[in-house]
């Protein structure tokens, strides 16, 4: 391990693992993707790009390391590896070296995520296997929402044991985390005293943030509720949920709500936004419609939530890259008063390096 090496921040999904590298002033100096894993898969690094036989995540990482070796980055090079790990549940609440015991804790979690933290755990079990002595970090999405009020976090359930631990947990904490710390360098501002912050991708979500803190967020229980979103429904009816998992079955029930729904289900089309923009059709410019209704609906909850607006702020794919869509739905949001609007790049990956070396420099 290289005490002032390089960090490698890994986030690791079902069939794919993007990475990028950071150096010891924390400057992106290489990024990268493992796709197809479970099959004939393509690694893409800088400018670099070949097939490979990806069988699983620990065959992925593996052909990783070596091509970040062809590239002059060596594990001898490597100071730690950090992950970004979607639940952490109401334990995991803060940045964790991953030790044996966190290890588990993020396993406990994977019910309430199984989309997504049994293959951040597949990328950690993977470097543990292949790099032992190498150092792991993990960040959690959940984590910057871990101190809103239980008033926005409780559901209306009874407290009985089917219930435990159905709760609003909220996502996107990373990129919220990175905004709140980033926002003077960014903007030349200081960070307003209530700040609604638009994360808008694939995946979508929005926060409420004063003085720094989330005091609430649009995701719950999962990355499903909230705004329209790239192939999820959002906020949806729960006995609309019981009605479609009674009518197609409990799994195409679930695929449908997160896979097949969003833009993708109302517009018939796609789930790309870029691609929707460009389309000359009813169906998606009823999508784009859509989406910005129910952000700029959500937006009046989170404002309400703040008791006021002082700023609003933009990031992620659609958030950084579609100006129609951050118009329409600042229009919508007009009543609340002429406040500032800001495009702030997404910087979770940079945000989980600076987590790790924190934790290695015992500052965190």
């Amino acid at each position: 391990m290289a005490a002032g090496g390089s960090i490698l921040v890994v986030n690791a999904g079902s069939s794919s693992i993007k990475v990028a590298v950071f150096d010891d002033g924390l400057r992106a100096t290489l990024s990268g993707a493992v796709t197809g894993i479970g099959g004939r898969g393509e690694i893409r690094l800088g400018t670099d790009t070949r097939a490979a036989d990806l069988p699983d995540h620990t065959a992925a990482l593996a052909a990783l390391l070596e091509a970040l070796a062809g590239q002059g980055i060596t594990l001898a090079d490597l100071r730690a590896a950090a992950h970004r790990v979607v639940h952490g549940g109401a334990s995991l609440t803060r940045p964790h070296q991953v030790t044996p015991e966190i290890r588990e804790a993020i396993a406990a979690c994977a019910p309430l995520a199984p989309l997504h933290n049994p293959h951040n755990l597949a990328a950690i079990d993977a470097i543990a296997e292949l790099a032992p002595d190498l150092p792991q970090c993990a960040s959690f999405d959940t984590a910057f929402h871990a101190g809103n009020p239980a008033l926005a976090t409780r559901y209306a359930l009874p407290d009985i044991e089917a219930t435990r631990g159905i709760r609003r947990y909220g996502f996107h904490g990373i990129s919220y985390a990175a905004m709140v710390r980033g926002w003077t360098d960014v903007t030349g501002t200081a960070l307003p005293h209530r700040l609604l912050a638009l994360h808008l991708g694939n995946g979508a979500s929005i926060c409420a943030i004063r003085d720094g803190r989330s005091v609430a967020t649009t995701m719950g229980y999962s990355p499903l509720e909230g705004v329209t979103m790239g192939t999820r429904t959002g906020s949806i009816d729960g006995n609309a949920v019981l009605h479609l998992a009674e009518t197609l079955g409990i799994e195409a029930a679930r695929h449908m709500l997160n896979h097949k729904s969003g833009l993708l289900g109302l517009s018939g089309l796609s789930h790309d936004m870029r691609t929707l923009e460009q389309a000359d059709s009813a169906a998606a410019r009823f999508a784009i419609d859509h989406f910005c209704y129910w952000a700029a609906r959500h937006s009046g909850s989170m404002i309400a939530a703040m008791e006021g607006l002082d700023a609003i702020a933009f990031t992620g794919g659609i958030g950084e890259n579609a100006g129609a869509v951050r118009d329409s739905i600042t229009v919508r949001l007009a009543w609340a008063g002429d406040v500032p609007v800001h495009v702030v790049p997404a910087q979770e990956e940079r945000r989980i390096a600076s987590d790790a070396a924190a934790l290695l420099d015992g500052t965190a």
